[in-house]
């Protein structure tokens, strides 16, 4: 079926002069209608050709606006074509029926350009429309990531929190909203404690439910222990976790270090998988790693983790930080970032005066306020962010 011509209007004053510029334009590949005013153009009409002396000078800008319009004359000289272009017709030309083939031209191109701007004006409007809707989702969102940043915060200890002697402290800052970090500490009994410190990879939404569901399985095997074979616990938790994450499916592993504190002989239990970098213990103006390595916490089925343990001096304190803290240390390698980091943990009597150490601007002093993006200037962090300390053991409970 043969697509439908394109409407053309004529417009001028009745007589053989209107007649013969509606048969040049008509020679084209258009439907032509002549009319001596725009009000009686039909409102299918794609373009309007105008004889100047056609149009009132008041009514040019209202033809204008209405159609793309081509302005016709016999002389440059005419007054009211420089009124007509400065009132927006797309383009004129001069006596029109010599120059049929440039007419008509003009017109096939106006035409195009305006259905080509029509088009362009409703993918704007579609895109401003997804815009918006984007923004809406966006901003809800936000709204559910921030909640949901908020219970996680419900998930961890309190702080300062004093256990038999031994203070735990943390600062937590996700790197949005939500954190694939996670720590916790409770006692279990009055000769032990336990502790542990996570890393769940990526971060956001996903690395934030294995948080929960680590706090989930943490809670139910320390209720199944027997109180028995201390050293054999955190190995045996990271040993199950790590089944637990692979039986999953989804592709989550972690850096972990799990910690058992006997506040009766003063002994760390404690075992770890990748953790990066090493926890590190601070007493009597020395640092030092602790020993061991293992292996990451859901990555490889059938993995012994090591047991390990050290004793605790009567006054340490021990620092326990996530992989995000290398991303404020000045060292140019690795070895040269982890002993920046010792050095600022012997220097520092704190958790906020390391806090201070490592420069890390931008973010509030309470990290409550990095769930709801409230520091100045406020970006995403590179990668979550964590520090915690325990020291001990002659703190007092509140």
């Amino acid at each position: 079926m043969a697509s439908p011509r394109i409407l053309i209007g004529v417009l001028d004053l009745p007589g053989k002069a209107r007649d013969d510029l509606a048969e040049v334009v008509a020679k084209g590949a258009f439907a032509v209608i002549a009319a001596e005013r725009a009000e009686e153009l039909p409102a299918d009409t794609a373009l309007v050709v105008a004889h100047v002396r056609s149009v009132p000078t008041s009514d040019w800008p209202s033809l204008t606006a209405r159609l793309p319009t081509l302005v016709v004359t016999e002389s440059r000289l005419d007054s009211d074509l420089l009124k007509a272009v400065d009132a927006g017709v797309v383009d004129y030309i001069i006596e029109p029926l010599l120059h049929g083939d440039i007419l008509r031209r003009m017109i096939a191109k106006v035409v195009e350009n305006h259905r080509l701007a029509q088009e362009h004006q409703r993918d704007r409007d579609r895109l401003a429309e997804l815009n918006e809707s984007l923004e809406t989702h966006l901003a809800m969102l936000r709204l559910d990531q921030q909640a949901g940043g908020h219970i996680q915060r419900k998930l961890l200890p309190a702080r300062p929190l004093v256990l038999d002697g031994v203070t735990c402290e943390y600062w937590l800052a996700p790197s949005l909203y939500l954190s694939g970090d996670f720590l916790d500490y409770q006692r279990f009994d009055a000769r032990f404690s336990v502790f542990y410190f996570a890393d769940v990879s990526g971060h956001g939404a996903s690395s934030a439910f294995v948080t929960v569901l680590l706090k989930y399985l943490c809670n139910r095997w320390l209720g199944e222990w027997d109180g028995t074979h201390p050293e054999c616990l955190a190995a045996d938790w990271l040993a199950n976790l790590n089944r637990e994450l692979l039986d999953t499916g989804i592709g989550k592993h972690m850096a972990m270090f799990v910690g058992l504190i006997d506040h009766k002989t003063h002994r760390l239990h404690y075992s770890l998988g990748a953790q990066l970098p090493m926890p590190l213990l601070v007493s009597e103006g020395r640092v030092a790693p602790l020993e061991g390595e293992g292996m990451p916490v859901g990555l490889f089925p059938n993995v012994e983790y090591p047991q390990l343990s050290c004793a605790l001096p009567h006054n340490f304190r021990l620092w326990l930080c996530s992989d995000g803290v290398l991303e404020y240390l000045s060292g140019r390698t690795l070895e040269g970032r982890l002993k920046e980091l010792e050095r600022l943990v012997l220097e520092s009597d704190d958790l906020s005066a390391l806090r201070e150490s490592l420069a890390i601007d931008g973010l509030p002093v309470d990290d409550e306020g990095t769930i709801s993006g409230q520091a100045p200037e406020y970006e995403e962090l590179p990668d979550d962010l964590t520090i915690m300390t325990l020291s001990g053991f002659d703190n007092d409970e509140e």
